[in-house]
């Protein structure tokens, strides 16, 4: 699924799974903010990097964030749409290109310095239409790029998408599992960039549908036995597969796509129809706090959390340089890392955090 999802450091596990979407969430209904949504996408941010530190293959069964943060990023689009498209697409490249171009001005320098030699795809950063290229020692870093690529893909396919669904919901809602089931069963998946594009697309298409559902509120009017029906019946489909057509002894599915796709499915259906009340988080002031700044930064910690966890560790090997690190501190453990890693996506967010109110036409900020 997608054109990068191995590891590229040497201590670091990485496989490029998942990760941010738009920094801003999806309004409630009545026009304030849905913090049910909020939370979600916190949480989707933070168990990315968790598995991007452990690489733990359960950690997909637990919580799919993959679909979803296009279940949101859909619902979200959705709503936009009641303004001309045009202008709905212009304003969401502009949210996603520039936090890249940014990212693309640092560690594309950074991988000239290590040898890599751009050819004519390099305006792949400039539109990442398809996966942006790169040299191995950055691999880490721009693996996560497939995940901007399809987000840009939905959103530039949203208009037409969105007038089908509106035809006939729960008809293309079931039809949109058709893609994965036949890429994987009957037909053949593409080489090069075109099969990843069109592979993480069929994956994510239903998340992506299933958002427009919520908006529409076409999933407040299903049925809840239909729902526990259908959810269940789609879990057990994709737990199946997975554990059936393992890759390298692993049932991650972040290796194997149609897994993805029915797991994806079914979760994020139970998600979105029966959402508890998340009114009661802004009395949690601190709670409130992180989950509004992991929102409005999303783009940034996502786009950098690779980044923060390369940086980790040489950062940690200096300290085994100090007497006093390395009998007081654990600086073998994972753990460790991943601490450090989230020290340093904080100072990525306050060096960068500010191009995401730039891209949505706000003052810069410090923290949002």
């Amino acid at each position: 699924m997608g054109g990068a999802h191995r590891r590229g450091g040497p201590q670091v596990a990485v496989r490029t799974e998942e990760v941010a979407a738009e920094s801003v969430v999806p309004a409630a209904p009545k026009g304030g903010r849905d913090r049910y949504f909020d939370a979600l996408r916190a949480f989707a941010l933070v168990r990315v990097i968790t598995y991007h530190t452990f690489e733990w293959p359960w950690l997909g069964l637990v919580f799919p964030s993959m679909g979803v943060m296009f279940a949101l990023a859909g619902s979200l689009m959705a709503r936009s749409l009641e303004r001309p498209a045009l202008r709905v697409i212009r304003g969401r490249l502009r949210r996603l290109l520039i936090p890249l171009w940014v990212f693309a001005l640092v560690i594309g320098t950074a991988m000239l310095l290590h040898g890599w030699l751009p050819g004519p795809d390099v305006l792949y950063w400039v539109l990442p239409v398809g996966d942006p290229p790169g040299n191995a020692w950055g691999e880490q870093a721009w693996a996560v790029l497939w995940y901007l690529r399809t987000y840009l893909w939905f959103v530039l396919l949203s208009p037409v998408l969105l007038r089908a669904f509106r035809l006939a919901p729960l008809p293309v809602l079931a039809l949109s599992l058709v893609p994965p089931v036949v890429l994987e069963t009957v037909g053949r998946v593409p080489d090069g960039r075109l099969g990843s594009a069109l592979s993480d697309l069929s994956v994510f298409l239903f998340c992506w549908l299933l958002g427009f559902a919520h908006r529409d509120g076409v999933l407040d009017r299903m049925r809840p036995a239909l729902v526990v029906t259908v959810a269940p019946a789609l879990l057990a489909a994709g737990a199946w597969w997975a554990f059936h057509h393992r890759v390298d002894g692993s049932y991650d599915l972040d290796d194997i796509p149609l897994a993805q796709a029915l797991w994806s499915a079914g979760f994020v259906l139970l998600l979105l129809r029966f959402r508890p009340d998340f009114s009661g988080l802004a009395r949690h002031r601190a709670a409130d706090r992180i989950v509004k700044v992991f929102n409005a930064r999303a783009v940034t910690i996502y786009l950098w959390h690779e980044v923060a966890l390369m940086a980790s560790v040489p950062l940690i090997d200096l300290m085994w340089n100090v007497p006093a690190f390395e009998r007081d501190l654990p600086l073998g453990s994972m753990w460790f890392q991943f601490t450090i890693a989230w020290v340093l996506i904080a100072a990525a967010v306050a060096l960068f955090g500010w191009v995401e109110d730039m891209a949505a036409k706000r003052g810069p900020r410090l923290l949002p």
